[in-house]
């Protein structure tokens, strides 16, 4: 009965994995975390609501996504909009993650296009 809960997370993941890229470590706690998620609602447990708090906000912003620590959905960046949903503004989600006050709440590899984006542009200097 175990290995069909993994079987069937697996067939999950597969899906997810065809659609987007992702790491081995990525795919084996997706499987995972799916795997428990279906013995649980099997099983009857109520399912709390920051299910995937127990995601480590660390390893949430990654090159090509960052993760809501919340509900655990994958974004390129996180906007005010989908923060107001779980009742956070910016500020207290850097708070409530652990994340220094200037973290930008965007993929790495947006952050870098944005960064190199500036860097062209040299808004810094006056224009004649």
């Amino acid at each position: 009965m175990m290995e069909n809960h993994f079987r069937e997370a697996l067939e999950i993941v597969k899906a997810q994995a065809g659609v987007r890229t992702m790491t081995e470590e990525e795919i084996s706690a997706m499987i995972l975390r799916l795997a428990q998620g279906i013995r649980d609602i099997e099983a009857g447990v109520a399912v709390p609501e920051g299910i995937a708090s127990v995601l480590d906000s660390g390893k949430a912003i990654r090159e090509k996504s960052i993760i809501c620590v919340v509900c655990g959905k994958s974004f390129k960046l996180l906007t005010k909009k989908h923060l107001a949903i779980h009742g956070f503004s910016p500020k207290t989600y850097r708070d409530h993650c652990g994340y220094k006050k200037g973290t930008p709440l965007v993929c790495k590899s947006l952050q870098r296009e944005r960064r190199k984006k500036m860097r062209e542009m040299r808004l810094w200097e006056r224009r004649a």
